[in-house]
């Protein structure tokens, strides 16, 4: 990775341009520098998918005006599929992204296809909303779009393996939806502290006790109803049926990287009915609802944000944000 300068990117007609103010640092961002994430990303490529800023440039769109603060959902479907005409442009063969096959948000300036303005995805933000904020939707409407694979619901008990930025996002968004109870795991003291914050009940040292133990003594013998893999370690895999209830519904969330592989206990996945399944990306509608979830107040999430850097310090970020020492990290100008 290296900082250089450059051009302001070239529009084509109804591009629109837009000045980073926010970007935060997400875990793929990670995986990718560390070359653990290779399919689909384009090879050099500017990083970052979680952004909001100010345009520049309107690209004749009316409606749009220079300086308007947005945000954006960035997967792009290609609109014509089955998957993306049926709700799922998340996993759209045909689609691109930001920050993997197009230049990204770790720059001064982003382009911003003309069809993605076409499909909806940029959203203006209200006045009292920061770009900071607005950076951190993207996360909060993948975790969505996990939660709703699960049914996660008020009558649930949820365990969260890691506590890192996905993590805590999960242990926000269960409270808002009324979790009974919701336990949070994870090694890291600091993180632990920063989910009992978040909205957890109890949290669990998975070095210092047994989790299996710990969750039936917290769920009076049941298990959990809803486990979460907030964190791509594949043994996490077969401890989230270690820890599921009978009928409970097991999220493997977190990406793991290419060519890892984990074993699951298939006879507790058909003895006691559990039903895994994972949770890629996010779709627009998953996009719109984080979106006014943050803009409304219902989740505050800025003091998610621990670390700020200006962009020419975005190597210190980076290892900021790989130590463990921070929760989110943002590259920003605000």
């Amino acid at each position: 990775m290296s900082l250089r300068s450059a051009d302001r990117p070239a529009l084509e007609d109804g591009d629109v341009l837009v000045r980073v103010r926010s970007a935060t640092i997400c875990g793929t961002d990670i995986r990718i520098y560390r070359g653990k994430k290779t399919a689909g990303v384009r090879y050099p490529s500017v990083l970052g998918h979680e952004f909001a800023g100010e345009i520049v440039d309107t690209g004749g769109h009316a409606g749009l005006t220079m300086g308007d603060r947005v945000g954006l959902c960035p997967f792009i479907g290609c609109g014509q599929c089955h998957l993306c005409k049926t709700g799922r442009e998340n996993l759209c063969l045909d689609g691109t992204a930001i920050g993997y096959q197009i230049d990204g948000a770790f720059a001064e300036y982003i382009r911003i296809p003309a069809a993605a303005i076409a499909a909806g995805n940029l959203r203006k933000l209200p006045d009292h909303m920061s770009c900071a904020e607005a950076a951190l939707v993207e996360p909060l409407a993948c975790v969505l779009n996990g939660q709703n694979k699960v049914g996660l619901s008020s009558a649930d008990t949820v365990v969260i393996l890691g506590a890192g930025p996905i993590g805590l996002l999960h242990v926000h968004l269960a409270r808002l939806r009324g979790a009974r109870r919701i336990l949070s795991s994870d090694p890291n003291a600091h993180r632990r502290d920063a989910a009992l914050a978040a909205g957890a009940d109890a949290t669990i040292d998975p070095t210092a006790e047994d989790v299996k133990s710990r969750v039936l003594a917290e769920t009076g013998g049941a298990g959990a109803d809803v486990v979460i893999c907030a964190i791509g370690i594949p043994a996490l895999a077969r401890q989230a049926t270690d820890l599921a209830a009978m009928g409970g519904r097991i999220s493997l969330f977190a990406g793991f990287s290419k060519g890892e592989t984990a074993e699951m206990d298939v006879n507790a996945i058909h003895y006691n009915e559990l039903i895994v399944t994972g949770a890629f990306g996010l779709s627009r509608k998953d996009y719109d609802r984080a979106f006014d979830m943050i803009a409304t107040g219902r989740l505050n999430l800025g003091s998610m944000i621990t670390h700020r850097y200006p962009l020419d310090d975005i190597g210190t970020a980076f290892e900021t944000a790989e130590s463990g020492a921070a929760i989110k990290v943002a590259i920003s100008d605000e």
